[in-house]
């Protein structure tokens, strides 16, 4: 029984080894004209595959060169703004300067403030930035921001009475809103 039992080991391992042996070297047989389709396949693909190879490293060098430029753009975006902006402090520093050397001539050191804000104002405007204008308007959550509320029985309810700290436009973008006084209705005993 147990050299039976060794024989049919030996022979199952001896099936087993040739169908592993068979399964490696299994040879196919096609004809020609296909041998030929699939050897230009095979370098086609080849060629696709160090294509593509080729373009996503084009592509990742693309990306990271993006990247770069944005960063400097980012960081260099606001320099002409910047250098506008010097030209004003500047002025304000000569403004200054007049100030403290104690010249008594208070309507040219008003005169020039003048011409430091008109030259500001100015900057502001060429770079889209606008007032918003608010008094007398109705009050709008988008463009102001109520700090007070009064009774004004001369001006229609929830009206802008008055502007406590001017809000601006950048491109019709909201960038700071107007700080405002807000009518509201008087109670109806003070109404009649």
């Amino acid at each position: 029984m147990e050299k039976e039992k060794e024989k049919r080991e030996n022979h199952e391992h001896k099936k087993e080894s040739a169908q592993h042996d068979a399964a490696q070297e299994k040879t196919v047989i096609v004809n020609e004209v296909e041998y030929n389709r699939l050897k230009e396949e095979a370098a086609k693909a080849s060629e696709y595959w160090d294509r593509l190879l080729r373009l996503q490293a084009d592509f990742e060098n693309t990306r990271k060169r993006l990247e770069r430029e944005r960063a400097d753009f980012i960081r260099f975006a606001n320099e002409g703004l910047i250098s506008e902006l010097l030209n004003v402090l500047d002025d304000l520093e000569r403004a200054v300067e007049l100030a403290q050397t104690k010249h008594e001539d208070l309507p040219a050191f008003l005169k020039g403030v003048e011409m430091i804000l008109a030259h500001l104002y100015e900057l502001l405007k060429k770079n889209g930035v606008k007032p918003i204008e608010a008094k007398g308007k109705q009050f709008d959550p988008h463009f102001h921001e109520a700090m007070l509320q009064v009774q004004d029985g001369a001006v229609a309810e929830n009206s802008v009475v008055e502007e406590l700290q001017k809000g601006y436009l950048l491109h019709d973008r909201v960038i700071r809103t107007v700080k405002v006084k807000v009518s509201k209705q008087g109670t109806q005993g003070e109404n009649k």
